[in-house]
């Protein structure tokens, strides 16, 4: 193809005397081609320029733009993110253009850090109802598009986003015609009527270069996969954590993609046929995006294929679309986030680093999805360990993007913090519990000093690691799938509800009398250990927020013996299914990793059922009698 209306590739629809008749668009078309610089100098001082978005941003025209600028004064200029360069940003262009960025991009940033540009803080959705109620003029926009097809129409390419929505509200349209940008397929394409005038270019489009993921975004991506059942859509955007969730994300079936950013990650998937988009709610079999940004090989993708769709941010963005999809998983990304749950995404203190964007978009549409999970991740830490991305109190100057009463999940690389509906000392706990461990008593003191939490809240020991390769799925009697893992500090309330669920004899059966309580000070000693000399696992049925602690089997170390006591606790609905035995398999062969002599247990001569697991082990167990007990004994 050409950008050429009188080109070799160019149909006509008719013949005539040995001639090709050119389609009336063709003619009208042919008046509008101008040069660069020629397009450009219709461009007025003072008048509101837009330019287009990410990998679609007309480099040829800005060029131009800058070439121009001795004539020009007091030029507003508009955009999102774009890849290529800004130099309408620099100090001695300071009479000519000015910059509002309505998300800030590495081009920019240090100008809006100087007082050279503007940042306006916007919901992406809204973006075009500024551009098309006037709040927002453009006078001129700046775009690149494909080649026309054979009715007229050109396609916005790899950014519809609110690149559609600027050029329908704008006085003037110059477009780049590209035959490099590819034919995207959805409610992305103008009429070459809409175009004022046309400007042939035949160059690459912008690529972003991915970087490669180290061990704390695989970490993250490795959680964050954890939480994405099969049939999910998603909704992600570019960067080592997003690429490595999807990375982890290779033995799902039928997901499913409502976002943004279509990325090199996500095409990998449907090229497996991970993707397929089958399970979706909206949109059966389509992906839904409003722009894509990476390698050559993914704008290939795009081209002309109808199983992607680009539509405007006006659409992609409303959270009630976003809603109508089942399952919505939305993965966004956090600079900071204090102990009540407040998510700072778009400065560093009082300085400007990026935008609003999508985040909230997505955080509030996948929360009323069915089913659907808004997530934040993050690393735990900034400048090579030495800050804590959660802390006491936001920075002074940090906006909040997401509100406490919108946030859900939050993942770094040490887990899962689920907040949505949980108090300041919940959230406090989970939070803390997924910090880095270096700032985890730090931010505890803290915590209690705002009273925040228990002034007597316990912590596992900081150098303590959790250790997550124990976890693990068993499958009980009765089929049901339980999720079994050491013991968390903030697991105090799931085995609180656990206590008061169980019957008078069961509890007699475990503690050798009728509690009739069991408060945080008691209970947090089973929450809080090292994971060494003592060791809790704990069964977990339900998935998140709706679990429930239905088996607890835990193990100390008698240093004098080196042999640990056991204990076992099973809910009363859930005995007789198998809980008990897997326990404690698994406790021996944690024990025995740990170099630990045996197991004993102190089990009532009553209790039938525990005295069978004794012998459940895989370890001969020896018993003597102790008034109305027996004593077991396991050496390894």
């Amino acid at each position: 193809m050409t950008a050429n209306p009188s080109g070799p590739a160019q149909k006509r629809e008719e013949y005539s005397n040995g001639q090709f008749l050119l389609r009336d668009w063709e003619s009208r078309y042919a008046d509008k081609i101008r040069t660069a610089e020629r397009a450009v100098a219709t461009i007025r001082r003072g008048d509101k320029v837009f330019i287009g978005s990410g990998a679609a941003e007309p480099q040829i025209l800005v060029k131009s733009l800058i070439e121009s600028a001795g004539r020009l004064a007091d030029t507003r200029i508009m955009h999102i993110m774009t890849l290529g360069v800004a130099p309408y940003t620099e100090e001695k262009f300071t009479d000519q253009f000015r910059h509002n960025a309505f998300f800030i991009g590495a081009n920019t940033r240090q100008a809006v850090a100087e007082g050279r540009a503007d940042y306006t803080p916007v919901f992406l959705s809204e973006i075009p109802a500024l551009f098309r109620s006037g709040q927002a003029p453009v006078d001129v926009a700046l775009i690149q598009v494909s080649v026309p097809d054979k009715h007229g129409f050109c396609s916005y390419g790899v950014s519809t986003d609110v690149v559609k929505s600027a050029a329908e509200s704008a006085t003037r349209v110059i477009a780049e015609v590209n035959p490099q940008m590819p034919r995207a397929l959805g409610d992305c394409f103008i009429n070459i009527e809409d175009i004022d005038l046309a400007v042939p270019v035949d160059v690459p489009l912008l690529y972003s270069v991915r970087e490669r993921a180290d061990e704390v975004a695989q970490r993250i991506g490795k959680n964050i996969a954890s939480l994405i059942p099969d049939g999910s859509t998603m909704q992600m955007g570019i960067g080592t954590i997003p690429d490595s969730v999807l990375h982890y994300l290779g033995d799902k079936k039928d997901l499913g993609v409502h976002t943004e950013m279509f990325s090199d990650g996500f095409m990998e998937l449907a090229q497996k046929g991970i993707i397929n988009n089958s399970k979706k709610s909206i949109h059966e079999g389509k992906t839904i995006a409003s722009f894509c940004m990476g390698s050559r090989q993914l704008y290939d993708y795009v081209d002309n294929n109808p199983g992607i769709e680009f539509h405007p941010t006006e659409y992609t963005n409303d959270p009630f679309i976003i809603a109508q999809n089942d399952r919505m998983m939305a993965i966004n990304s956090a600079i900071e986030v204090d102990l009540s749950g407040q998510v700072c995404a778009d400065s560093l203190g009082t300085m400007f680093y990026s935008g609003i964007g999508g985040q909230v978009d997505f955080v509030r549409g996948s929360a009323r999805s069915k089913g659907g999970k808004p997530i934040i991740a993050m690393p735990s830490t900034a400048k090579d360990e030495t800050i804590s991305r959660i802390s006491v109190h936001l920075k002074e100057g940090a906006g909040v993007v997401t509100t406490r009463g919108d946030v859900h999940y939050i993942v770094t690389e040490w887990g899962v913090a689920y907040l949505h509906g949980k108090n300041i000392r919940e959230r406090a706990m989970a939070l803390i519990n997924v910090a880095h461990p270096k700032f985890r008593n730090g931010l505890l003191e803290e915590a209690k000093r705002l009273n925040y939490i228990y002034k007597d809240q316990m912590l596992a020991p900081e150098d303590v690691r959790y250790p997550e390769e124990l976890e693990t799925i068993m499958t009980s009697k009765d089929g049901s799938e339980l999720l079994v893992r050491p013991v968390k500090p903030v697991d105090e309330e799931m085995l609180s509800d656990m206590f008061y669920d169980l019957s008078d004899q069961t509890i007699i059966n475990r503690f050798f009398s009728m509690l009739k309580s069991m408060p945080h000070r008691k209970l947090q000693q089973f929450c809080c250990i090292d994971y060494s000399s003592e060791m809790s696992l704990v069964a977990i049925a339900g998935a998140s927020p709706k679990q429930k602690i239905v088996g607890l089997g835990s193990y100390h170390l008698n240093p004098a013996t080196q042999r640990a006591e056991i204990a076992f606790l099973v809910a009363d609905a859930w005995q007789g299914k198998g809980i008990g035995t897997f326990l404690m398999k698994m406790l021996v062969k944690i024990a025995k990793s740990k170099n630990i002599k045996g197991l004993t247990a102190e089990v009532l001569r009553d209790n039938v059922a525990m005295i069978a697991l004794m012998h459940k082990s895989g370890v001969p167990a020896k018993s003597t009698s102790a008034g109305g007990s027996y004593i077991f004994t396991m050496d390894f």
